[in-house]
């Protein structure tokens, strides 16, 4: 698939190769025990999916949708929750699935809102990771890649709906923006 004018960051073969080896580190931290998986969509879908595909535990799934970008590359600062979960995760060990932790605002009120709902531990997967950009302290159990402050696009992360369908995560330059 073309690229228009996009730097490929991380090519799709090693995206898959370390979404393998997470699964590996998942299945290792919860032996014995069956997780509730939450993906954060749309971003994060074609990266829950794989992780999925690939992690050897008795596994729930749920979903919400939440942004903060709007048509933008900057982060509004307000958080929306366009769909929340369908069912409980009260006792349950829950794994949230993202597919980037920029600023950490989102994933601090997320963290927050799931943790008035008791679950038993909660712990977070992000595929990539913009540690410049980070604004909050966020613990993140399991990561994919430690990425430049760059705005990315591909494997499902997205600019203005568009660039999801790319296999590889590539940095967008300015006039892609918008």
């Amino acid at each position: 698939m073309k690229k228009p004018n996009l730097k490929v960051l991380i090519p799709a073969e090693k995206i898959e190769k370390r979404i393998k080896e997470l699964a590996l580190e998942i299945a290792d931290c919860y032996r014995g025990e069956e997780i509730t998986l939450i993906g954060i969509i749309k971003g994060a879908l074609p990266f829950f999916m794989k992780l999925t595909s690939y992690l050897d535990l008795p596994q729930k799934w749920d979903f919400m949708a939440l942004s903060s970008y709007g048509n933008t590359t900057k982060s509004s600062g307000v958080l929306k929750i366009n769909m929340d979960l369908g069912n409980s995760i009260a006792g349950k060990h829950v794994l949230i699935v993202e597919d980037i932790i920029d600023t950490g605002l989102t994933m601090e009120y997320l963290l927050k809102s799931l943790k008035t709902r008791k679950p038993a531990s909660i712990k977070i997967c992000s595929l990539l990771f913009k540690k410049g950009n980070l604004r909050k302290k966020i613990k993140i159990d399991f990561t994919g890649f430690e990425i430049p402050t760059e705005f990315v696009v591909g494997f499902g992360l997205d600019c203005a709906e568009r660039y999801r369908e790319l296999p590889d995560i590539c940095c967008i330059p300015n006039k892609e923006k918008k």
